[in-house]
């Protein structure tokens, strides 16, 4: 009798063990906060004495202190002082971070009537004012030691140099307008400040990280109103609640399943009208969805609700099949798959669709 106990206890504490490591080996989630300029490079400044290097400061540090405050988000700070940074060094900070998400943190600048935020994710230029605002975030080369060696023929005034850097982020294309699009509908609903909306360019800071990234011009400091808004305690702390939130709303949207973990599904039974894909490349490219165009997946299906093409692997009814699927994936090389859902060919969202199935008897 004494020998079972025993052996119930030492059981007991090999099984607390295991549980405290598989939670120390969970990945955490990584966002890189970076905030624009620094140092010599005083980004924007004004007659009114505002600089844009000390506002996107410190509505970063604002934004990382919150950040801190979950037990499963890890935050890493390109610069958390007043020192100059390469561009090519951002982006390195997040790569070799193995970050999940890199958020570049601006001012804007213009006329004195313009005002309102927007937020940019990585593509070519709409039109001539997106040109404008990456020429200007870009030209900060210019100050870097051997810029001509580290970014060769790239040329900031140039739109054709552009072109090129689109590639590399078209995977997370998807991922980065959702994440843009968070942002900007707190910034207008919950603020109610002027929507200027997600938009395209040609950051250089953004082509080379390897993840979701989007880059905020938070407001125009070259508008008295706005510059006083930005610069005040009430501006940077709404400001960056707003992107925190974001943050927050964008990292459950890709796992909703870490809010239902206590669920099973094992039970529920399959809905015809509830269709699981997995989503893995967008692009403003259209691309024949062949196998051989993905890495030897199929079946593969394409859309294009947009002016983005939505490129998805596999579909069924069954949501622990559709994670198998997001498995496959991810294991030849599509590494920020993930789950989406449609209800009678509508896209829903994932916490919506696993509400239905648990709903159902």
């Amino acid at each position: 009798m004494q020998i079972k106990s025993f052996l119930t206890i030492l059981l007991c504490f090999f099984g607390l063990i295991s549980i405290a490591q598989s939670k120390n080996n969970t990945k955490p989630f990584i966002v890189v906060l970076d905030a624009g300029h620094g140092g010599k490079d005083p980004g924007k400044i004004t007659t009114f004495g505002y600089n844009e290097k000390d506002i996107a400061l410190d509505v970063v540090l604002r934004v990382g202190k919150q950040l801190e405050k979950s037990n499963d988000i890890k935050v890493i700070y390109t610069r958390k002082r007043d020192v100059f940074l390469e561009l090519r060094q951002r982006a390195a900070i997040a790569n070799k971070a193995d970050a999940d998400l890199f958020v570049s943190i601006h001012c804007n600048a213009h006329n004195p009537q313009a005002h309102g935020s927007e937020t940019f994710v990585l593509g070519l230029h709409r039109n001539e004012s997106n040109f404008r605002v990456a020429q200007q975030e870009n030209e900060v080369i210019f100050m870097e030691d051997d810029y001509e060696q580290n970014y060769e023929d790239f040329d900031p005034s140039s739109p054709e140099s552009f072109i090129g850097l689109t590639l590399l982020q078209e995977d997370y294309l998807d991922q980065s307008i959702l994440l843009a699009r968070t942002i900007q509908n707190n910034f207008a609903q919950k603020l109610k400040r002027r929507d200027r909306g997600v938009k395209q360019a040609g950051f250089w800071v953004l082509h080379n990280t390897y993840m979701p990234s989007v880059l905020i011009e938070t407001g125009f400091i070259t508008n008295r109103k706005e510059g006083d808004y930005l610069n005040s305690e009430r501006g940077k702390q709404e400001i960056s609640k707003s992107i925190v939130d974001a943050v927050l709303d964008y990292k459950l949207s890709l796992n909703p399943e870490l809010s239902t973990e206590s669920i099973s599904f094992e039970n529920t039974s399959s809905i015809p009208e509830i269709i699981f894909k997995v989503q893995i490349a967008a692009s403003s490219n259209k691309v024949a969805p062949k196998s051989y165009n993905f890495k030897g997946l199929s079946p593969i299906s394409r859309t294009k609700p947009s002016s983005v093409y939505r490129y998805f692997y596999g579909q069924t009814t069954d949501y622990n099949k559709a994670k198998e699927l997001k498995n496959e994936a991810i294991a030849v090389g599509y590494t920020s798959a993930f789950v989406v859902a449609y209800k009678n060919n509508t896209k829903i969202s994932l916490k919506e669709a696993l509400k239905t199935k648990l709903n159902t008897p």
